[in-house]
């Protein structure tokens, strides 16, 4: 694995890591939006992620007889975006405007302190990427003063 790799593997995370900071604001922003029915009530959303392995990126490998699942990572990327199927929350509150004729609203099934902790560790994990790339770019920039002297 080259240096300039590593701009695409921690840039890779950082994309994933913006997109679960982004589906964790959704899922925060409709935590209490009421609704009459299972069918139209928000879900809480996931991000799915999956390892982009080098091997597949480079044929050589392949050739060398490196197996794509043995090769070392070459970054992370989405592979969709699913609902939790975790239940509803049901409440009886017949003076809510939402309420249907049994007099039951339905809420979300976000958990708002899991969703902090997620929003919390994906902050965290796109810094470590930026730090990552700052320092792979010391590095480079090192590597060029080496011969001035």
């Amino acid at each position: 694995m080259s240096l300039g790799n590593i701009f695409d593997i921690a840039g890779s995370g950082m994309t994933a890591q913006s997109l679960r900071l982004n589906t964790t604001a959704s899922n925060i922003a409709n935590a209490e939006t009421a609704s009459s029915s299972t069918e139209t009530t928000y879900r809480a959303r996931k991000p799915v992620f999956a390892a982009i392995q080098q091997a597949l990126l480079n044929p050589d490998q392949q050739a060398l007889g490196v197996r794509p699942e043995e090769g070392p990572g070459a970054g992370v990327r989405v592979e969709g975006i699913v609902e939790s199927d975790a239940e509803l929350q049901m409440r009886y509150e017949p003076n809510h405007p939402a309420a249907n004729e049994d007099g039951y609203v339905y809420y979300p099934n976000v958990n708002v302190v899991e969703e902090m902790a997620d929003m919390m560790s994906s902050s965290r994990s796109f810094q470590m990427n930026v730090d990552v790339m700052n320092t792979a770019k010391s590095m480079m920039q090192r590597i060029l003063t080496l011969g001035q002297q």
